[in-house]
């Protein structure tokens, strides 16, 4: 590839994320090193030509691209200026104070001294070594990767499909894990030899070499294992306590910026408690977003309005009808970049597409089911496991064996005889399922099971190597820790990162609007691994820490409802307004022909779906997100 075409290539790279930083571009390359750096910002701080990147650090040997902020740049500043180790500042960006910080400790020392979310490349001139890094808990993305023997990496799988190096063989093993989770875990993605780093890691890459080992510079496991075995202990009124200062010190150095910003409201405890903190914080209503639908079991707007009212936002919200909802599904493959099936990310394209006409950055309150045990599905899988767990392995297996030896029709006939209020779900599911619980060997099994979509993909999708088992769910902790807990580890490492924060980031950036999530401050992090699931856990109800706090600012009866969750009604919308989109995807020949599923199981599914039999829009959802994705790969219209 000759070095006058590589100005080109990154220009057609940079391009392709221009939604990601619409406000400026730049290109750096260095022809000897055989290395080129292009990057496309999106203004917040320092907004002024001195935040240009590609940046050179004041001593000239560190080049950077960098994605994020760093919310305690200002004190990082003073610490550097009082050690007598500041350059001649050129500007005020958080990207400079990172550089001073490189140039005056080192990379790995300043990473450990950084509060914020990130993604970067750094060239070191002196040691002749590229870094890529990433924030701790995984709010922005970095893809890395050697194809045709050359290095790319991006914030997007877009970028680098952009450069004539890439190959884009799909990574058969990644889909059955998509298939599984509705997304494909770090540090797979769905190409083979293009990887994901780790949240929390760094890894050094030197010239010429074709493989990567990324080291951790901070460590949840390390994190939760150490606060489990010093937990908290006092009252739930003095971790709350605690908890309020940690946030609200949190929430002030997001709310730092030099454009506009507001939050997103849906009206439940997480993003009530950061907007109600971001108000007591603030000297003006703080800007609120929310969207509503017409189908009511969907509609969080009138909760969220109330909390806004009681809280004294400026609150916008916007009804949006299934046909807006609908016309966001072409978009998805492009706005996701690999396959994707969660849901939730139309609604959450779209309220991040109304947000963003109103302002340029938003907080939400993601990570607070994650860290404080908000998931029914915790309480779910401890009762199913008190109730089987004491049962031997082999009277267990032997009654699933049972259950699965009479058909499912024959189970659902049956279902026929009983009262109407035992009909609501095929009777055949609901004890296959119990056959499937009744198999678990182990409670971490049982979590994998009752978190998992397609229970075996490799039955689904053909040619996989048979090596791409799901994570060893639960076993990063300590034998000793509760099941609980290696739950809730489980879901910070894995569902969080490749899953809520995924789906934020990309709905967002594709509008070219900053999400930053204050709960995800690493301090704050590791102070809620110290606090005994016992106390988060009243009165049947998860999160309640967060509840303690969020009372003295919002009164019980605007919050005290069931959980909704944030979705729109794909199952009746597949035997609707998308049935023909979903058929012509879905078509046995096609599937045939493509090469990637086993075409009965999905046809059955698909069947029993229009037919209102069952309900398998989950299932659906995962095949149809690939394939609508494989069809934008192919060039093909999306519609």
């Amino acid at each position: 590839m000759s070095k006058q075409d590589w100005p080109t290539h990154l220009r057609r790279m940079g391009q392709a994320i221009g939604h990601r930083g619409p406000d400026d571009f730049g290109i750096w390359t260095d022809a000897e090193a055989g290395l080129g750096l292009v990057h496309r910002r999106l203004s917040i701080v320092d907004l002024s030509a001195a935040g240009h990147q590609p940046m050179q650090s004041a001593s000239g040997r560190y080049v950077i691209v960098f994605n994020g902020e760093i919310y305690n740049h200002l004190a990082l500043r003073s610490q550097l200026e009082r050690a007598g180790l500041a350059p001649a500042w050129r500007g005020h960006s958080d990207t400079e104070t990172m550089q001073a910080g490189f140039d005056a400790w080192g990379v790995a020392p300043t990473l450990k001294a950084c509060v914020g979310m990130f993604a970067f490349a750094l060239w070191d001139k002196a040691e002749h070594a590229l870094y890529l890094g990433r924030d701790r808990l995984g709010e922005k993305p970095l893809y890395y990767g050697w194809q045709n023997g050359c290095l790319l990496f991006g914030s997007e799988l877009k970028a680098l499909r952009a450069h004539p190096a890439f190959i884009g063989d799909i990574d058969r093993d990644a889909l059955a894990l998509q298939m599984r989770h509705n997304y494909i875990p770090a540090p797979r993605s769905i190409y083979r030899d293009i990887r994901k780093l780790p949240p929390g890691t760094l890894v050094r890459i030197a010239p010429g070499a074709t493989s990567a080992n990324p080291e951790p510079y901070w460590s949840l496991q390390e994190v939760a294992e150490r606060g489990l075995s010093a937990p908290f202990s006092g009252s739930l009124a003095e971790a709350a306590e605690m908890v309020e200062s940690q946030l609200k010190e949190s929430i002030a150095l997001q709310m730092v910026a030099e454009v506009p910003l507001g939050a997103f409201l849906s009206g439940g405890i997480d993003s009530s408690l950061v907007v109600a903190l971001m108000q007591a914080q603030s000297t003006r209503p703080v800007k609120t977003f929310t969207i509503g639908f017409q189908e009511q079991e969907y509609n969080e707007a009138p909760h969220a309005h109330k909390v806004a009212r009681h809280l004294g936002t400026e609150h916008t919200e916007l009804y949006v009808s299934a046909r807006q909802a609908l016309d966001i599904i072409p978009r998805l493959p492009l706005i996701y970049d690999e396959p994707f099936s969660d849901s939730s990310q139309i609604p959450t394209f779209l309220v991040s597409q109304m947000t963003r006409q109103h302002v340029t950055v938003s907080l939400s309150g993601d990570g607070g089911d994650e860290l404080f045990g908000g998931y029914g599905r915790y309480i779910k899988a401890r009762g199913l496991w008190n109730r089987m767990g004491w049962a031997p392995g082999p009277a267990r297996r032997l009654t699933g064996s049972i259950i699965r030896a009479i058909p499912r029709q024959s189970w659902d006939s049956l279902a026929r005889l009983l009262p109407h209020r035992f009909s609501n779900r095929p009777l055949g599911d609901r004890l296959y399922l119990l056959a499937d619980v009744l198999a678990c060997e182990q409670p971490d099994i049982l979590y994998q099971l009752l978190i998992s979509h397609w229970k075996d993909p490799s039955d689904l999708v053909l040619a996989t190597s048979g090596d791409f088992a799901p994570e060893q769910v639960l076993a990063s902790l300590s034998d000793k820790a509760a099941f609980e807990d290696r739950m809730l580890f489980h879901d910070t490492t894995h569902y969080l990162p490749d899953d809520i924060l995924v789906k934020v980031d990309r709905a967002a950036m594709a509008v070219s609007l900053e999400t930053r999530v204050p709960m995800l401050d690493h301090r704050l992090v590791e102070t809620a691994w110290t606090i005994p699931w016992s106390l988060n856990r009243q009165d049947g109800q998860g999160k309640a820490v967060l509840r303690e706090v969020l009372y003295k600012y919002v009164p019980r009866t605007l919050l005290e409802r069931p959980k909704m969750g944030f979705g729109v009604p794909i199952d009746s919308w597949l035997r609707g307004p998308l049935r023909d989109w979903a058929e012509e995807l879905l078509g046995a020949a096609r599937l045939r022909r493509e090469g990637f599923f086993q075409a009965e199981p999905i046809r059955q599914k698909w069947t029993e779906h229009l037919s209102g039999q069952r309900d398998w829009h989950y299932y659906l959802w995962d095949v149809l997100m690939f394939q609508a994705w494989l069809q934008a790969q192919s060039g093909d219209s999306c519609t």
